[in-house]
């Protein structure tokens, strides 16, 4: 391999890694949430949350990961006003979903104005693993990051057996798939609805906060430009799977580091063009991980949607 091209394909593959990991935490959290029956198509507004106050916690403290606690904990806050109007009210989760990324559009937009711009002089730095870093080629990819994104690595695994492997992941599926048969077995249908949201929205301020917090340390209005959409859509890819979650996330991080490498290369390649390139990728994947879930017989959740109160018979 020539060094010049191997260093630049090393330097690629690093930073979709990096972006990957953007769409993964929020990838994640959303399998989790409609595991449970709950749709959330709010996340571009629990990511645009997340971005903003990890930004404004890693300013005024001078600790991106104190930004980044901060960023979950605001958009997790979010997410629970969004499981009181689906879980209690029972309200439409499209229309609430989409409500709230309207409100985080607006409320980030709104707050963000005075600080549009202004740097973060300390970022989340990568933290290479001895040993493991040093492997040619895979090492300086996958083992030269940062703490975020091996997080993201033991997440992946973590929900994984959580989901398949333990009593906790048969519960939650059951919520999912029959919430009328997890109920009468005992299995608390609204306590695992909320907790699972909530849990499904701090993911998705993590990885606002991350944006801010280590990728792009400023605000800009909007700097999550359509990722929580893109999560969305990989969540169908990853065919409520962990695991493939995992793959989607790092593909459509590769097509992002992709576009940046050949905006700073020079490419006669329209700039615009090149930055529609991951949602291009989107309307491919759907259509792909629809014709899978079809081959496959993989269904969405069976309840995904459809609110749930005792009383109905």
């Amino acid at each position: 391999m020539n060094p010049t091209f191997g260093s630049i394909l090393i330097s690629v593959l690093a930073g979709a890694v990096q972006s990957g990991t953007i769409l993964l935490l929020p990838t994640l959290g959303e399998v989790l949430t409609e595991r449970s029956g709950v749709l959330n198509l709010g996340l571009e507004g629990l990511m645009l949350i997340g971005a903003f106050f990890g930004f404004l916690g890693a300013m005024k403290t001078g600790n991106p990961y104190v930004g980044l606690l901060l960023g979950m904990a605001a958009a997790a806050v979010a997410a629970t006003i969004h499981a009181f109007i689906c879980v209690t009210l029972r309200g439409n989760q499209t229309v609430t979903g989409l409500a709230l990324t309207i409100f985080g559009t607006g409320l980030t937009s709104f707050y963000g104005d005075n600080w549009v711009s202004q740097r973060l002089t300390t970022v989340i730095q990568p933290m290479a693993i001895p040993g493991l870093s040093r492997i040619p080629f895979v090492g300086p990819i996958l083992f030269s990051q940062d703490l975020i994104v091996y997080a993201g690595y033991i997440l992946v695994a973590l929900f994984w057996f959580l989901l398949f492997k333990t009593k906790v992941g048969v519960n939650l599926r059951a919520v999912g798939e029959n919430a009328k048969a997890a109920d009468a077995m005992g299995v608390n249908v609204v306590g695992t609805r909320y907790f699972w949201t909530i849990v499904g929205g701090a993911l998705a301020g993590a990885g606002g906060a991350y944006i801010t917090c280590c990728i792009h340390p400023y605000w800009l209005n909007g700097i999550t430009s359509g990722m929580g959409w893109i999560a969305v859509a990989l969540v169908v890819f990853a065919m409520w799977n962990p695991f493939n979650a995992l793959v989607g996330a790092f593909l459509f991080g590769s097509i992002e580091a992709l576009q940046l490498q050949l905006q700073a290369a020079g490419t006669y390649i329209n700039s615009a063009l090149l930055s529609m390139l991951p949602y291009l990728a989107t309307f491919v994947v759907i259509i792909v991980a629809t014709l899978i879930v079809r081959v496959r017989h993989v269904g969405t959740p069976k309840e995904l949607g459809i609110p749930y109160a005792r009383e109905e018979k």
